[in-house]
């Protein structure tokens, strides 16, 4: 079973997708059976998964894109926390992102 993430969990997209933003909407494809649900090929992130994709890059805490995140966007921090520690743990899930 996979781990869950938490807000000291560091992430990063998995080397097994391509991810591409056109005409303004990101689209994550796999690249090797296994990953998702057989019946996804693509997947496509909101305006808030994309914001919170564009911040994986290895090395920040998932603490740390939510806090950046709710200064940026004058949200309320635990609001911002829930959001991304709920679509990291979907990408998880279908094995889009890994664990550092």
């Amino acid at each position: 079973m996979e781990s869950t993430v938490t807000l000291n969990s560091i992430c990063a997209p998995s080397e097994d997708i391509v991810a591409r933003e056109i005409e303004g909407e990101l689209i994550i494809i796999p690249l090797t059976s296994g990953i998702g649900d057989m019946e996804d090929e693509l997947y496509t992130l909101n305006e808030t998964g994309k914001a919170i994709w564009g911040r994986l890059d290895g090395t920040a805490t998932l603490g740390d894109i939510a806090a950046g995140m709710a200064n940026e966007y004058d949200a309320p921090p635990a609001e911002i926390e829930r959001d991304v520690l709920g679509l990291l743990e979907e990408l998880l899930r279908r094995k889009i992102v890994i664990v550092r």
